[in-house]
This record gives C-alpha cells, structure tokens and sequence, in this order.
C-alpha cells in the first residue's frame, strides 16, 4: 500500500496536496480499498466554500455510498472532470488521475496540521 510522503492525509482517509493557491484532494489507497468498486462520484459544491471537515460530496461504491470530508476549509473550483465516464480511476489510481477535487483553502497553513504519511500509515495499522 502507498502512502506519498509529498502528501498530507485525514483520519477520514482523504489526502491533500497544495500546487501553488490550489489544493488537490483525493482518498487514499486505504480508503478505496475499504469502499471496493468505485461506481460514482458526486460532487455538488462547486464554487462553495466548506468548512474544514465538512462535506464536500459523496462516492458511490458497487454496496456503499459515503461521504466526503474537506480537510481545510476551502472553495471547490474544479471536480476531475474524468470521474464522470470513469470513477473507477479512483481505485486505480487513487493519488494520480484518480484526484477528486481541486480547491483553493481558505488559509493555507492549516494543511500543515494534518497528519504526514507516516502519522497516516500507524492511524490505519500499516
């Protein structure tokens, strides 16, 4: 299982990664894994701004639906547009193409109290 060190990760299993005054948020590896087969992704906040650990969006797998938690409180200004004809990149590639949504945090040095990959892999027994 991969844990990307250039990452920073939740206890709800999502993973964060600035790029200039943008975020890249994703779930992990772990987290796909536990849903199974990716059959949708919902996003509906778009242009929003959601506070940190609120609810950006669900993901749909083949016997579950669960939601999504923004790490940071941010605006939502992109969703891969990708996920629509193939959710399954998520479980295919979960910190590459597999992205959910980009966002523009609030203030970005919150992102510094999230957990390190290593902090992440001891949450989930790795």
């Amino acid at each position: 299982m991969e844990f990307p060190a250039e990452l920073k990760y939740t206890k709800d299993h999502e993973w964060i990664k600035v790029e200039g005054d943008q975020a890249i948020i994703g779930i992990t590896e772990f987290a796909q894994g536990e849903l199974g087969d990716i059959v949708y992704v919902d996003i509906n906040t778009v242009g929003e701004e959601v506070a940190k650990e609120g609810v950006f969006g669900t993901i749909e797998a083949v016997k579950t639906v669960s939601d999504l938690f923004i790490p940071v409180t941010g605006t939502v200004s992109e969703v891969n547009p990708a996920l629509d004809s193939q959710p399954e990149l998520v479980n295919s590639d979960p910190y590459g193409e597999g992205w959910i949504v980009k966002i523009t945090p609030a203030d970005i040095a919150d992102i510094d109290g999230l957990l390190s990959a290593d902090e992440y892999k001891s949450l989930v027994g790795a």
